[in-house]
């Protein structure tokens, strides 16, 4: 049915009772009318229409311009009527037209279906046919006859707005209803590929281990595929990250082999794009380190640690570890692996990062980024 279908159904009752109120002051007030007959013709005219227009605003399809446009001619036109069958003193005087509340009916109805701007043009339209009736002119207004206008402007900016909230829950709604469902679907599908194919990957890899030869080259591949797969039905699942932002854990993860663990936080790790993007390079450098310097085999580890303010990521291997002075050599013979592509990187977004290593001990970087308008 819709959020807005509430909004539709409280305009129905709105101006049947609006109906019934034009009703009322017809009795009482009709000492105004100099042809109270013909009043209530109109009158029964607007119980006509508002049967009408009942029925075919329920339908969403139907909810045309064409139909809004004639329910706002309609309108104007019985209020218009007003002038042939009250008396000119009691039209001057704002009393209530034959009419009554009734006219708000295609303001709202116009606000609910395309905006606050679209129902304050329609009670614009409907206030300067107001004004027409009550001073004959637009030149000279004074006197009580502005009430009407304004509150029917007043309304069809609030009902408006009200309606853009609406439809904006709706489609909050509705988003959150379909990752809901792929969540779900995924986690089915992850539980079918734990079961069947990453057992049997991992059995490849054992086996190949085992078998030494070609065999173990196999039983590599099939582990990275193994660690690759776990990381896709791990981390794949939809959040809501606002614009401007990406999830750390989406760009480290990729860098996850048979070789490279990362362990990431359950929640997402919120950082500037800006951000992330240069903390995922300086990771891929200290990754490439191991891969180029320590020995085949060798295990690495990406840890990621959200503190807040600060975002902690850690890179540990168990490989030889960095001889005392090797970095300082390195940087002097212009190898800038560390200094520029991981700490320079680092640097530049307001953090920091440390490298703790000796002979045997396997090397340990760690970056420490903050979020914006934080210090490390």
């Amino acid at each position: 049915m819709g959020l807005q279908a509430p909004l539709w159904r409280a305009i129905a009752a709105y101006r049947f009772a609006s109906l019934a109120y034009a009703a009322v002051l017809l009795v009482l007030n009709r000492a105004d009318y100099s042809h109270l007959p013909w009043a209530w013709v109109i009158l029964a005219g607007m119980v006509a229409w508002t049967a009408v227009t009942t029925r075919a605003y329920a339908v969403p399809a139907r909810r045309t311009h064409t139909l809004l446009a004639a329910d706002l001619l309609v309108t104007a036109a019985a209020l218009l009527s007003t002038a042939a069958v009250q008396y000119a003193a009691s039209t001057y005087q704002a009393n209530m037209p034959v009419t009554a509340t009734w006219i708000a009916g295609p303001v709202l109805a116009w606000a609910v279906a395309a905006g606050r701007r679209a129902g304050m043009a329609a009670a614009i339209a409907l206030g300067i046919c107001d004004l027409i009736l009550v001073h004959r002119s637009l030149v000279h207004i004074e006197g009580p006859g502005l009430n009407g206008p304004i509150l029917l402007l007043l309304s069809g900016w609030v009902v408006g707005y009200v309606s853009r909230l609406a439809t904006q829950a709706e489609s909050a709604l509705q988003r959150a209803t379909e990752i809901e469902a792929a969540s779900r679907e995924r986690e089915r599908i992850a539980r079918d590929i734990h079961d069947s194919v990453l057992q049997v990957l991992a059995l490849v890899q054992r086996r190949g281990t085992e078998a030494g030869g070609e065999a173990a080259e196999i039983g590599r591949l099939a582990g990275e595929q193994e660690a690759a797969l776990r990381t896709l039905i791990g981390t794949g699942s939809e959040q809501a990250i606002p614009f401007g932002e990406l999830d750390l854990r989406t760009l480290l993860t990729r860098d996850a082999t048979a070789l490279v663990s990362v362990i990431t936080p359950a929640e997402p790790v919120r950082l500037s794009g800006e951000a992330a993007e240069q903390t995922a390079l300086a990771v891929r450098a200290a990754l490439d380190n191991v891969r180029q310097h320590c020995g085949e085999g060798t295990h690495a580890w990406v840890l990621v640690e959200d503190e807040g303010a600060v975002v902690t990521v850690t890179i540990r291997d168990d490989g030889t570890g960095i001889p005392p002075g090797r970095l300082a050599d390195a940087a002097a013979d212009g190898r800038l692996g560390v200094s520029h592509a991981i700490r320079g990187r680092i640097r530049d977004l307001g953090g920091s990062a440390s490298v703790n290593s000796g002979p045997g001990a396997g090397t340990e970087v760690r970056l420490r980024i903050p979020r914006a308008g934080q210090m490390a």
